[in-house]
């Protein structure tokens, strides 16, 4: 706890004392924010950050038999190399999946008749600057049209190396998204047919959704009208 101020470590503890979740750090204020003039955060809010750790069978509902059908679908050796772990939050089933064997576990999970989860609704990005050589998360809900059954998909990459393989093949809907993932967070979709940004400028520097993002410092222009950044916009000196 080296670096954490007293209120910090009171924080880290209490969540240190359930063997669930894994703290990846504290932050401090309403939104983490450091050095910006904008006084719109509460800055003595402190509150650890933490992922959901792995969930014990039984998991409840269909979920007990979604897994049981992947696992049978990708062969029980095939199951235990490309799930990294299976957690149940908020009664959501995520599946966690080794970036390198996203591929098949998405095929299995569209084609296997037990699964049939034919929709994919999207991809959202995370960025975790705690979370040690994971840093970027991909997050994939997954909809079963055939079976009304829903889960979430989960894969990492590290800071260093933000390749993680496209679903486009499998599932075509993510082609806009994966574009506006990759444009806002950084992450590189292999194999996708157009991995251009979307909604930023094509000289932008930078991925302003990451937590690394400077607040301020930069100003837009919206309308003809320039919007200066949020650490000049206000002041209460």
């Amino acid at each position: 706890m080296t670096g954490l101020s007293g209120d910090e470590q009171t924080a880290r503890r209490d969540t240190d004392g359930d063997a669930g979740p894994e703290v990846i750090g504290v932050r401090r204020g309403m939104f983490g924010a450091k050095g910006s003039g904008d006084t719109s955060g509460y800055g003595r809010l402190i509150r650890p950050v933490a992922l959901p750790g792995s969930s014990p069978r039984p998991y409840g509902g269909y979920f007990d038999d979604v897994v049981d059908a992947l696992a049978a679908a990708l062969g029980e050796q095939a199951f235990a190399e490309s799930i990294e772990r299976i957690v149940v939050f908020r009664d959501e089933l995520t599946l966690e999946v080794h970036r390198e064997h996203l591929a098949v576990v998405a095929q299995a999970l569209r084609d296997d008749p037990a699964l049939r989860f034919e929709l994919c609704l999207g991809v959202s990005g995370v960025h975790y600057p705690g979370d040690a050589g994971r840093e970027l998360h991909a997050v994939y809900p997954l909809l079963s049209i055939t079976h009304n059954r829903r889960i979430r998909v989960e894969v990492a990459a590290p800071d260093g190396d933000p390749h993680i393989p496209s679903l486009f093949r499998v599932y075509p809907t993510t082609d806009w998204h994966e574009r506006e993932t990759y444009d806002f967070f950084g992450i590189i979709f292999d194999g996708h047919p157009s991995l251009t940004r979307i909604e930023m400028p094509d000289d932008w520097v930078g991925h302003p959704q990451r937590k690394d993002y400077p607040l301020g410092g930069i100003p837009v222009e919206y309308h003809g009208a320039e919007i200066p950044p949020p650490d000049e916009r206000r002041a209460y000196n």
